[in-house]
């Protein structure tokens, strides 16, 4: 017997082990360039690889979740975001015998396309690109992983499978792509379906954690939200009398391990009622298979809606965004008066992709570091 786990092992071992409607990377609709496969390892792991060496990746570090990288050294990032997003869809995909590294290799990609400052540059950059074709972010993550990463002799982008890519669709293409895009369907693949809630299962989460460390949120305010009102009581009920940030720690640990539960429970009835028997009966299923139980999805809701109200806009953050859309918004507008600011490599691109598309480009794959110290050079003022 071999020492040696080869690709097709894993593939077989896959057919064995995961469930029917799982996506299997043995069977893989392929690249959009023809590659030799990898003896090693499967076409997911090597998307997944792919990813996290990634510039676009790196730049994560100095994206802003909520709060901008210099506000405290302890607040989530978009990296660190999307490392634990990671971590909860890889516990969710084992736990209803999905594919690991598909589901983890589109979360990881699932935000490569933000702009410095969050939403707040998202915006600024769909309002100026309003007559260019558009700009959200989804759609940017796809640009970079098929266009922008350079790092290959023979094509633009990190050639990702098909499955990786649909996954960070989302919803479908409803613009011009200048490469083919997977073929739309009622829904993508489950291991897309469970990328999308662990995504969300992390950020409402660590925002709270967040929310609470900088002290713009109250625990005694969210005690009016059921679900961290019964989630606090019964930690209380566990730990007696121990330290609030021991306390607010267990609260954010019982709540994501709670949404994860109810997430791989109320989808397992799903499944079991729909019986797909392949990935391509999922997909073909009107309605998502990947969902909370009512209640839960209730539950949640109401805690969402708070964070919306007492922190994403809070007056604090609404300043901070005030901020970063004028840094955003100027730097496009001044690449645009005169685009030989743009670096050389970047410049190259304007006969392929167009001038307002190429800035925009660059302007969303700036850190929010280097986007505060471009706008400080070109226009001598901190905002």
């Amino acid at each position: 017997m071999s020492m040696v786990r080869t690709r097709e092992a894993f593939e077989h071992e896959e057919f064995d082990r995961l469930a029917p409607f799982a996506v299997k990377s043995g069977a893989s609709r392929g690249r959009l360039h023809a590659e030799s496969e990898h003896p090693y390892r499967t076409a997911f792991q090597r998307d997944r690889d792919r990813i996290v060496h990634s510039l676009a990746f790196r730049r994560l570090e100095y994206k802003t979740q909520v709060f901008v990288y210099h506000e405290g050294d302890h607040y989530r990032n978009r990296l660190t975001h999307t490392l634990e997003a990671s971590q909860i869809a890889r516990t969710i995909a084992r736990s209803l015998r999905l594919n690991e590294e598909l589901a983890e290799a589109v979360v990881l990609a699932h935000d490569l396309g933000h702009t410095p400052f969050g939403h707040a540059g998202e915006r600024v950059l769909a309002q100026l690109m309003k007559e260019h074709g558009g700009f959200d972010h989804n759609r940017q993550s796809l640009r970079i992983v098929d266009l922008l990463e350079d790092r290959y002799p023979h094509w633009r982008g990190l050639n990702l499978s098909c499955e990786t890519r649909e996954g960070i669709l989302k919803h479908g293409c409803h613009w011009d792509h200048p490469v083919p895009v997977p073929d739309a369907t009622a829904q993508p693949c489950l291991e897309a379906q469970v990328a999308d809630f662990s995504d969300e299962i992390a950020y409402t989460n660590h925002d709270l954690d967040d929310g609470l460390r900088s002290g713009l949120l109250a625990s005694e305010a969210l005690g009016a939200v059921a679900l961290w009102r019964d989630t606090e009581r019964d930690v209380a009920q566990r730990l007696g009398d121990v330290p609030e940030r021991i306390r607010h720690a267990q609260i954010i640990v019982s709540l994501i391990n709670q949404l994860a539960t109810d997430l791989v429970d109320a989808t397992a009835e799903r499944l079991a009622a729909a019986d797909p028997a392949s990935a391509d009966d999922v997909r073909a299923i009107p309605q998502r298979l990947v969902g909370y139980s009512p209640e839960t999805d209730k539950r949640k809701r109401e805690l969402k809606r708070f964070l919306y109200r007492e922190l994403y806009n809070h007056s604090r953050v609404v300043a901070s965004n005030q901020r970063a859309e004028v840094v955003v918004g100027d730097l496009f507008c001044a690449y645009r008066d005169d685009v030989s600011g743009l670096p050389v490599q970047v410049h190259e691109h304007i006969s392929e992709d167009g001038e307002a598309r190429v800035i925009a480009d660059y302007v969303a794959g700036m850190t929010d570091r280097f986007a505060i110290e471009e706008h400080r050079r070109r226009f001598g003022e901190t905002v």
